[in-house]
């Protein structure tokens, strides 16, 4: 197996603030890694050094196997807001296409086509400027995911997406023949997509092979062993401790490469790690909560003509943990401002909306909160005790806010709402941006919680764990209450979809016997006896035609899926056409013997 990335010794700061200093790792032909830190630590720089968008500080060695393609997503995507989404793919990816011949030009946009239908962008006129950021995100994924490069680099590719596109980008990835280095929070796409984690620790890497469950037990494993370590370490330091407090006189004689020793030792003795580095248990839990908390009747919100809202009735209650979900641009963010009542006066709200006397919200916005860019971290929550417990060390209290990275800022925001003790807690697609190990401690303060919960989230793992039913927002106004996780939920629409498919083809197939008792029932008068020639015909055109109908939807679904090259799609569309054109033949030659059976 090929080694595709060496990586030695580099380094990044900014400022005093080190990231990680002196790493070194590999990734070989094949691997499908996760890179997992707490926010701040460096995560999204290492991704921009490794795609040639920054520089370490130290130097090292960054070594690529010769003639291999790179393809980078990063979190922002530029984009030109008057054109259309697929000239926007087409003009954003000149670096790779600039090069290529007319044939593989071709490969390439009808690639990114279908790429774009499979995330729901059918519609590739639509200007940019008109798209959702879910919408934006799947443009980016599409122009990279096109290239069919050999490596890609991606930094939180599911953020923004609702959970259809995330199921379509993690069969696709799940599926592909490529190498792919990622940074994600997505706990389900990580163990569907993935078979190594990268963790970055305290400026050191480690490297697990298997999935996230595996992880999380390995990790227990090297932070108990560090930990005994530490102990040992700490005994034997006692008896180095003896030594230096022996006689001036003797101290003055004693060897220097042993009294480094003795630094050193001390140094790594107070070195302790632990599994949790959020705790949340000091920040309070809810204000005492009334029985009434929002009750909804006959609500409906338009924008235009467009309905979000259609006749709802629904009255939240004490302690309720609710997840709402639907597809991008549905009404979901709306919904919860009118909630809230931040609707800011734009749409049209028919209908009442009540709210209990003692309810007290805390509302996370998806948007994150506008800071003072020059206040310090202290000054923005003025507990020290708090923000430590938060992983914001004593070093960086007195931080401005302006230099604090997306995930830093998001756990302090989140903070400044837990800490008003909140009885109704409303969080806006909360897992965006924030590491794995803070959303871990996140949800067992949820489970926890003791008040009433309303979650917007495309994070299949973080619904499961907290909401026991589920307001899904269907389009059009429609919003449907399933009682159970999401993953039950998705269980049902499969199995739904599956019966639906069902019924259609046994429809289908009744009707065509319908159809064809009609006409052998209308022809009887003037009914003709089969020759034996065509009884033999006719048997061997229903054969024909069912195995001609079975390779077509085969060919189908090869031209689809998004895995043929263009030599092959080339092959499918020309058999695909042979077919249809030989169909046409045999079944109107069915058809006219049928009539005399």
């Amino acid at each position: 197996m090929a080694s595709y990335l060496q990586i030695e010794n580099i380094s990044k700061s900014y400022g005093p603030k080190i990231l990680f200093e002196n790493i070194g790792f590999n990734i070989n032909e094949g691997d499908k890694i996760a890179l997992i830190a707490p926010n701040g630590t460096g995560k999204t720089s290492l991704l921009r050094i490794l795609a040639g968008k920054d520089k370490s500080d130290s130097g090292g060695q960054i070594k690529f196997l010769k003639d291999i393609r790179i393809a980078f997503l990063e979190q922002e995507y530029d984009f030109n807001p008057e054109k259309g989404i697929l000239d926007q793919v087409m003009e954003s990816s000149k670096d790779f296409t600039r090069e290529l011949d007319q044939d593989h030009l071709f490969k390439y946009e009808l690639k990114a086509r279908q790429l774009l239908t499979g995330f729901g962008l059918a519609e590739m006129d639509t200007p940019m400027k008109n798209l959702s950021g879910g919408e934006i995100k799947r443009v980016a994924l599409t122009q990279m995911l096109a290239t069919e490069a050999d490596f890609f680099i991606m930094d939180e590719p599911t953020n923004h997406l609702d959970i259809d596109a995330i199921e379509f980008l993690e069969n696709y990835l799940s599926r592909a023949r490529c190498t792919l280095l990622m940074v994600t929070h997505d706990r389900y796409f990580l163990d569907h997509v993935c078979n190594t984690i990268i963790e970055m620790d305290r400026g050191s890497v480690y490297t697990y092979r298997g999935d996230y469950q595996n992880y999380l037990e390995k990790r227990e494993e090297r932070i108990d062993n560090y930990n005994s370590e530490t102990d040992r370490v700490k005994n034997l330091l006692r008896r180095e401790l003896e030594w230096m407090r022996s006689t001036p006189c003797a101290r003055s004689g004693k060897a220097k490469y042993r009294k480094d020793a003795f630094y050193e030792l001390k140094d790594r003795a107070e070195q302790v790690c632990t599994t949790k580095q959020v705790d949340m248990k000091d920040i309070g839990g809810a204000s005492r909560l009334g029985s009434k908390i929002i009750n909804c009747k006959d609500l409906s919100f338009y924008y235009g003509d467009q309905p979000y809202l259609s006749h709802f009735d629904y009255n939240f209650q004490r302690f309720e943990r609710v997840g709402i979900v639907g597809k991008n641009g549905v009404g979901k963010s709306t919904f919860i401002n009118i909630l809230t009542d931040n609707l800011n006066g734009n749409g049209r709200l028919t209908g009442t909306i009540e709210r209990g006397e003692s309810l007290k919200i805390g509302y996370y916005h998806q948007s994150g909160m506008s800071f003072d860019e020059d206040q310090t971290v202290l000054e923005t929550i003025n507990d020290t005790h708090l923000l430590s417990q938060f992983m914001f060390s004593h070093d960086m209290l007195n931080n401005k806010i302006g230099k604090l990275s997306g995930g830093e800022r998001r756990r302090l925001y989140l903070l400044t709402i837990l800490v008003q003790q909140p009885n109704l807690l409303i969080l806006d697609e909360p897992t965006n941006d924030l590491d794995i190990i803070t959303l871990n401690v996140l949800e067992e303060y949820l489970q926890n919680y003791k008040g009433s919960l309303i979650i917007v989230s495309h994070d299949r793992h973080f619904l499961d764990r907290l909401v026991d039913h589920l307001l899904v927002f269907c389009g059009n106004g429609v919003v449907k209450d399933f009682i159970g996780t999401y993953s039950e939920y998705r269980e049902f629409i499969r199995n739904y979809e599956n019966e639906q498919k069902s019924l259609q083809k046994n429809a289908e197939k009744s009707l065509k016997e319908a159809n064809k008792k009609e006409k052998s029932q209308s022809a009887a008068p003037v009914k003709k006896k089969l020759s034996y020639k065509e009884k033999r015909e006719f048997e061997e055109l229903e054969a024909d035609l069912e195995k001609l109908n079975a390779e077509k939807e085969e060919l189908a679904v090869k031209m689809n899926s998004g895995d043929s090259s263009f030599e092959e799609l080339q092959k499918y569309g020309e058999r695909f056409a042979e077919i249809s054109e030989e169909l046409d033949v045999k079944e109107m030659r069915w058809l006219e013997l049928s009539e005399y059976i």
